[in-house]
């Protein structure tokens, strides 16, 4: 079974997304998985022969008892059961079946399990144990937009020192410098972007975010 983010697999091994992180940093998932970082998909039959698991068709098909198990501890033992379904007279007499039970109760923990990731989230935001991401791009946006601008006012006033004293057009001086500089900029944008999107979370970034 190929096609698991790092969250999908460890809801069907049972574990932390820090563990399958400390699964990957060891070597133990070499060659059970594509891509990198975010994109990294897991194929979970190989991940069960690495970790020497065996792993029963309810498992694989992420509704095992297992699994189950761990998403009602973190969805709370009080959660409500899953409501039946009215009577039609068909052969399930008004009761959900059994994979579809399955599924209504997995999503209905996996959402709860969220709201309490977001809750505390929204916590340690206002504590001041975190900063919004957003706040910290406006304020990196803004300070770099500064330090650019400042650096283009003084690539111009070079370009006026550079022709002045060596007899140049000050205006053809500044275009060459403007276009070296602009060039510059956008290759490290690609580079940049390159790099962010191959980033992988930190330990401590999944252990927070599990």
């Amino acid at each position: 079974m190929a096609g698991l983010n790092t969250t999908e697999l460890a809801a069907r091994l049972a574990v932390s997304k820090a563990r399958v992180s400390q699964y990957v940093s060891e070597g133990k998932l070499e060659g059970c998985y594509i891509g990198d970082g975010r994109a990294r998909r897991f194929d979970l039959d190989k991940v069960a022969h690495a970790l020497g698991r065996t792993l029963h068709p309810g498992q694989m098909m992420g509704n095992g008892a297992a699994t189950r198990d761990a998403l009602r501890r973190i969805g709370g033992d009080d959660a409500p059961a899953a409501p039946p379904l009215a009577s039609t007279g068909s052969r399930f007499d008004g009761q959900l079946p059994v994979a579809d039970s399955d599924r209504y109760e997995m999503a209905r923990t996996l959402k709860a399990e969220e709201e309490a990731r977001r809750l505390r989230r929204q916590n340690m935001a206002e504590e001041g144990t975190w900063v919004l991401a957003e706040e910290v791009e406006r304020r990196s946006s803004r300070a770099l937009a500064q330090e650019v601008a400042q650096f283009e006012t003084l690539l111009r006033d070079a370009a006026r020192a550079v022709a002045d004293d060596f007899g140049l057009d000050a205006r053809a001086v500044r275009k060459v410098l403007m276009d070296k500089w602009r060039a510059y900029r956008a290759d490290r944008v690609q580079v940049l972007t390159a790099l962010a999107e191959g980033a992988e979370m930190t330990q401590a970034e999944d252990e927070a975010d599990a």
